[in-house]
C-alpha cells in the first residue's frame, strides 16, 4: 500500500528548496503520492531585496503551492524542512506549525511518520540543533520520528548526520547531499506504507 507524503518547507535562497525536492523525489520513488508545499514568506520586501539570491529564489518558486492544514490532514507522513536560524527553525515554518493546534487537538497528527531536514551556512551553524528542535514539534504531535540514522551508506556522503539530511555551506547543495535527501524521503514513504499495511 502506498503512502501519501506531505513535504512542507521554508527556503530563503534555495538550499532547503533543493533538499525538499530531493526528499519528494525519494518518496515518489518508493511509490508515495507526494505534495510538495512551501510555507508563506513573512519577511518584508526590503529585506528580501537586500539579498539578490533571496529575491531570485522568491521569484523562481512562485509556482510552488502554499502549504495548508489540509495538506497535513491529507498526509500519512510528513517531511518538514527549514534553514537554521540561530540553531532553531525559521519563523516562517514556525508560524505554519503554530496554526496546527486544531488538528493536534483532534488527534489528526498523531501516529504518523515524520522526518526533518535543514541547511546552515557552515558545518557547525546549527544543523543538528535545528533538526532536533523541529523534532520537538513531532513529539508533541505524537508522530513517529523517522530519522535516516546510519541505515544507508549514502548518509555518510552527506556529512553523516543521523537526525536528518543537512546541507552545510553557502554554495550549491552537493549531489551527495541530494542523494541522502532522496534516501530520507524514500525511507519515510517506505515506513509509512508498512505502517498503513499493518493497520488495515
Amino acid at each position: 500500500m502506498s503512502a501519501k507524503v506531505a513535504v512542507i518547507y521554508y527556503s530563503s535562497t534555495g538550499n532547503v528548496h533543493q533538499l525538499a525536492k530531493a526528499v519528494a523525489e525519494g518518496a515518489e520513488k518508493a511509490g508515495a503520492e507526494v505534495r510538495l508545499r512551501r510555507v508563506p514568506e513573512l519577511a518584508p520586501d526590503s529585506a528580501i531585496d537586500a539579498n539578490p539570491a533571496w529575491r531570485e529564489h522568491v521569484e523562481a518558486t512562485k509556482d510552488v503551492e502554499i502549504a495548508t492544514l489540509d495538506d497535513l490532514a491529507w498526509a500519512d507522513a510528513y517531511a518538514l524542512g527549514s534553514p537554521t536560524r540561530y540553531g532553531n527553525i525559521a519563523a516562517q515554518l514556525k508560524q505554519f506549525i503554530d496554526t496546527t493546534g486544531g488538528l493536534w487537538q483532534q488527534g489528526a497528527l498523531a501516529d504518523k511518520p515524520a522526518t526533518g531536514f535543514t541547511s546552515a551556512h557552515n558545518a557547525h551553524g546549527g544543523n543538528e540543533s535545528t533538526t532536533l528542535a523541529l523534532y520537538n514539534t513531532f513529539h508533541h504531535w505524537g508522530s513517529i520520528i523517522v530519522a535516516p540514522g546510519y541505515t544507508n551508506p549514502v548518509v555518510y556522503g552527506a556529512g553523516g548526520n543521523p537526525y536528518g539530511t543537512a546541507h552545510a555551506g553557502a554554495e550549491a547543495v552537493s549531489e551527495d547531499t541530494l542523494v541522502a535527501a532522496r534516501y530520507q524521503g524514500e525511507r519515510l514513504a517506505t515506513i509509512a506504507a508498512r505502517l498503513l499495511a499493518g493497520s488495515r
